[in-house]
């Protein structure tokens, strides 16, 4: 399953996760991430640069390894999308990719 927190205008945390989230881990994972809210929308109205889809990230490790410390043992991967315009172009194509209103496809290796 694929979460979502943050917003269309900043950025977007996904998180992967083996079940649905509680209410506790919920509360725990929008104060992690800075209070960005979880996002109730399956598909977002953005487009968002991101880890390519088969390279899970240093950063996801740690921050997979900070919730476990929390308690949360349900997670798998955690990676932070930026939304951009469809012109952009600054950004690694070795590192990262365009994802279009779908970020969930970030997650199918």
């Amino acid at each position: 399953m694929i979460h979502f927190f943050g917003n269309t205008t900043s950025n977007i945390f996904a998180v992967q996760t083996t079940k649905e989230l509680s209410t506790e881990t919920t509360s725990r994972l929008t104060w992690l991430f800075g209070n960005q809210p979880k996002i109730e929308q399956a598909s977002l109205d953005a487009i968002f640069i991101g880890p390519r889809t088969a390279m899970i990230t240093p950063w996801s490790t740690n921050a997979v390894e900070i919730t476990q410390n929390m308690g949360i043992l349900d997670i798998i991967r955690i990676e932070e999308f930026q939304p951009v315009s469809e012109d952009f172009n600054d950004f690694d194509p070795m590192i990262y990719e365009f994802f279009g209103y779908n970020i969930s496809n970030a997650f199918h290796f």
